[in-house]
Protein backbone atom coordinates (compact mmCIF):
# COMPACT_ATOMS: atom_id res chain seq x y z
CA UNK A 1 0.00 0.00 0.00
CA UNK A 2 0.79 3.43 -0.67
CA UNK A 3 -0.09 6.35 1.23
CA UNK A 4 0.54 10.38 0.39
CA UNK A 5 0.45 12.52 2.93
CA UNK A 6 -1.57 16.12 2.95
CA UNK A 7 -1.27 18.58 5.40
CA UNK A 8 -4.45 20.32 5.35
CA UNK A 9 -4.23 23.49 8.23
CA UNK A 10 -7.00 23.34 10.41
CA UNK A 11 -9.02 20.88 9.12
CA UNK A 12 -6.04 18.38 9.62
CA UNK A 13 -3.93 15.44 7.66
CA UNK A 14 -5.89 14.07 4.54
CA UNK A 15 -3.82 10.91 3.43
CA UNK A 16 -5.55 9.17 0.18
CA UNK A 17 -3.65 5.88 -0.38
CA UNK A 18 -3.46 3.70 -4.05
CA UNK A 19 -5.58 1.02 -2.67
CA UNK A 20 -8.84 0.33 0.11
CA UNK A 21 -7.55 0.13 3.29
CA UNK A 22 -8.05 -2.08 5.75
CA UNK A 23 -8.69 -1.68 9.40
CA UNK A 24 -5.18 -2.92 9.99
CA UNK A 25 -3.76 -0.71 7.19
CA UNK A 26 -6.04 2.07 9.23
CA UNK A 27 -4.35 0.61 12.43
CA UNK A 28 -0.20 1.15 10.68
CA UNK A 29 -1.31 4.12 9.06
CA UNK A 30 -2.68 5.75 12.71
CA UNK A 31 0.43 4.18 14.54
CA UNK A 32 3.06 6.22 11.57
CA UNK A 33 1.25 9.30 12.20
CA UNK A 34 1.51 9.10 15.98
CA UNK A 35 5.16 8.12 16.32
CA UNK A 36 6.55 10.49 13.27
CA UNK A 37 4.39 13.39 12.28
CA UNK A 38 2.47 14.68 15.42
CA UNK A 39 4.55 15.97 18.30
CA UNK A 40 1.18 15.61 20.32
CA UNK A 41 -0.64 12.48 20.19
CA UNK A 42 -3.77 13.89 21.91
CA UNK A 43 -4.42 15.84 18.67
CA UNK A 44 -5.66 13.01 16.66
CA UNK A 45 -8.80 11.67 17.29
CA UNK A 46 -9.35 8.74 15.29
CA UNK A 47 -8.77 7.54 11.73
CA UNK A 48 -11.64 6.61 9.50
CA UNK A 49 -12.68 5.02 5.95
CA UNK A 50 -14.62 7.47 3.80
CA UNK A 51 -18.42 7.66 4.57
CA UNK A 52 -21.76 8.34 3.50
CA UNK A 53 -24.99 9.26 5.28
CA UNK A 54 -28.16 7.59 6.19
CA UNK A 55 -31.06 9.33 6.56
CA UNK A 56 -33.47 8.04 9.23
CA UNK A 57 -36.73 9.30 10.73
CA UNK A 58 -38.00 8.65 14.85
CA UNK A 59 -41.96 8.24 15.04
CA UNK A 60 -43.65 7.92 18.10
CA UNK A 61 -42.75 11.20 19.77
CA UNK A 62 -45.05 13.38 21.31
CA UNK A 63 -44.55 17.30 19.66
CA UNK A 64 -45.34 18.64 23.09
CA UNK A 65 -42.72 18.22 25.85
CA UNK A 66 -44.94 17.01 28.89
CA UNK A 67 -42.72 18.87 31.69
CA UNK A 68 -42.96 22.66 29.72
CA UNK A 69 -45.97 21.90 27.68
CA UNK A 70 -43.90 23.67 25.04
CA UNK A 71 -43.36 21.63 21.31
CA UNK A 72 -40.57 20.02 21.57
CA UNK A 73 -36.83 21.27 20.75
CA UNK A 74 -33.60 20.02 19.68
CA UNK A 75 -32.05 19.92 23.19
CA UNK A 76 -35.24 17.98 24.24
CA UNK A 77 -34.76 15.49 20.68
CA UNK A 78 -30.51 15.63 21.43
CA UNK A 79 -30.18 15.01 25.36
CA UNK A 80 -33.17 11.51 23.93
CA UNK A 81 -30.35 10.63 21.64
CA UNK A 82 -27.21 11.33 23.70
CA UNK A 83 -29.32 9.24 26.91
CA UNK A 84 -30.60 6.07 24.66
CA UNK A 85 -28.80 3.39 23.93
CA UNK A 86 -29.99 2.66 20.65
CA UNK A 87 -27.71 5.57 19.66
CA UNK A 88 -24.54 4.48 21.10
CA UNK A 89 -21.52 5.20 18.68
CA UNK A 90 -23.84 6.97 16.30
CA UNK A 91 -22.94 10.25 14.90
CA UNK A 92 -25.27 12.68 13.47
CA UNK A 93 -24.09 14.76 10.52
CA UNK A 94 -26.87 17.66 10.84
CA UNK A 95 -29.09 18.79 13.85
CA UNK A 96 -32.44 16.43 13.74
CA UNK A 97 -35.24 18.20 12.13
CA UNK A 98 -38.83 18.13 14.06
CA UNK A 99 -42.13 18.11 12.14
CA UNK A 100 -45.63 17.53 13.36
CA UNK A 101 -47.25 13.89 11.62
CA UNK A 102 -50.03 16.39 10.64
CA UNK A 103 -51.74 19.85 11.74
CA UNK A 104 -54.34 18.02 13.99
CA UNK A 105 -52.14 15.54 15.50
CA UNK A 106 -49.92 15.60 18.79
CA UNK A 107 -47.28 13.43 17.58
CA UNK A 108 -44.31 14.76 15.92
CA UNK A 109 -41.55 12.83 13.13
CA UNK A 110 -38.19 13.64 13.89
CA UNK A 111 -35.34 13.49 10.87
CA UNK A 112 -32.26 12.57 11.48
CA UNK A 113 -29.03 12.12 9.37
CA UNK A 114 -25.76 9.77 10.32
CA UNK A 115 -22.59 9.35 9.14
CA UNK A 116 -22.34 5.37 8.01
CA UNK A 117 -20.06 2.99 5.87
CA UNK A 118 -20.92 2.50 2.47
CA UNK A 119 -23.03 -0.32 3.38
CA UNK A 120 -25.13 1.27 5.79
CA UNK A 121 -24.01 -1.28 8.54
CA UNK A 122 -24.52 1.48 11.59
CA UNK A 123 -28.23 2.35 10.36
CA UNK A 124 -29.19 -1.12 9.51
CA UNK A 125 -28.20 -1.67 13.57
CA UNK A 126 -30.81 1.12 14.74
CA UNK A 127 -33.65 0.29 12.36
CA UNK A 128 -37.13 -1.10 13.81
CA UNK A 129 -35.51 -0.52 16.90
CA UNK A 130 -37.94 0.85 19.66
CA UNK A 131 -37.10 2.54 22.89
CA UNK A 132 -38.96 4.73 25.43
CA UNK A 133 -39.72 7.80 25.97
CA UNK A 134 -41.60 8.79 29.07
CA UNK A 135 -44.74 6.61 28.59
CA UNK A 136 -44.64 6.52 24.80
CA UNK A 137 -42.60 3.78 22.83
CA UNK A 138 -40.27 5.45 19.79
CA UNK A 139 -39.30 3.48 16.60
CA UNK A 140 -36.53 4.08 14.17
CA UNK A 141 -37.28 3.78 10.42
CA UNK A 142 -35.26 3.96 7.46
CA UNK A 143 -35.79 6.96 4.92
CA UNK A 144 -35.11 8.83 1.98
CA UNK A 145 -32.89 11.99 2.29
CA UNK A 146 -35.54 14.55 3.35
CA UNK A 147 -34.72 18.41 3.03
CA UNK A 148 -36.95 19.52 6.19
CA UNK A 149 -39.70 21.82 6.13
CA UNK A 150 -39.28 24.50 2.94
Amino acid sequence: MIADFIYTGDKGIVITTNDVSSSSDLQKIEKYVKNSLVTNAEQISSLRLPQSKSYLKIVGILYINERTTMHISLDDIESILKSNHVFNNIILTSKPRVSKVSPKSDMAIIWIDIWDTQSSSNAKKIINKCFNIGSFIATVHSTNMNLGVL
